[in-house]
């Protein structure tokens, strides 16, 4: 494996450390008024760089023969009629979040913050089901992740040197959230304003971002779905043919 390979692997995996599992939760975490315990932090970032190994594990060893599976059915006319369906649903969703007026997280919520990254000898588990269940959502549109996985394993390197490398892409997955980390420790004075800044604007933009992510996923499972009949036209045309076969 070259430099040029290597290279690409680590770009990859940096475009994998901006995603919601990886950044966008450490940050809220990162966000609570209490300094977050490190102890806490460790544990959910170690929670979502452990999942993806495994998963880069299974997909290596041959799970991706199930994706395939779900990629030659998404191919078929039942599989585009489900992307329409579902991409309609999630546009007239993001239509009718878009135009509630956002409250911000409940205070249910922030308190719930507060008491997972700040408390002594309070339970752990919460965030590490919260790791598991961002990781677990978001798997599948990781396509750095499994065009990494793809790189590797066209590489043929022995085992060892394999998991390696799979260890390292995850590492470099959580390496920005780790220093965000770091930074909200060792100069929590020096940040505190600019995170209460980041933070309200979070909380005032929370509702439409969400709107606006809804929204483009699904405009690009519609778009998929009518791609694959050649059009929006052609859809209706086959619907009637598709139904009765």
């Amino acid at each position: 494996m070259d430099i040029t390979t290597i290279g690409t692997l680590a770009l990859l995996a940096l475009a994998d450390s901006t995603s919601f599992g990886t950044l966008l939760i450490p940050l809220w975490l990162l966000l609570a008024s209490s300094r977050p315990r490190p102890s806490r932090m460790l544990a959910y970032l170690a929670t979502v760089a452990g999942f993806y190994l495994a998963m880069g594990v299974l997909l290596s060893i041959g799970a991706r023969l199930l994706l395939d599976g779900i990629r030659d059915w998404l191919a078929s006319d039942g599989g585009a009629i489900a992307m329409l369906v579902v991409g309609g649903v999630l546009l007239a969703g993001a239509i009718l979040t878009g135009t509630r007026k956002d409250a911000g997280p409940s205070p249910r919520l922030l308190a719930w913050r507060e008491r997972a990254v700040g408390a002594e000898n309070g339970p752990i588990r919460p965030l590490i089901l919260l790791a598991l269940a961002a990781t677990a959502i978001e798997i599948a549109t990781l396509l750095p992740y499994l065009m990494a996985i793809g790189i590797m394993d066209a590489a043929r390197l022995p085992p060892a040197a394999h998991l390696g490398l799979l260890a390292a892409y995850c590492l470099v997955m959580v390496a920005p959230a780790l220093a965000l980390l770091v930074l909200r420790m060792v100069a929590h004075a020096a940040v505190e304003p600019l995170l209460r800044r980041v933070n309200a604007w979070l909380t005032r933009q929370a509702g439409e971002m969400t709107a606006w992510i809804i929204g483009i996923i699904g405009f690009l499972l519609v778009r998929a779905g009518t791609s694959h009949f050649g059009g929006v036209g052609d859809v209706f045309e086959r619907l009637p043919d598709i139904v009765a076969g």
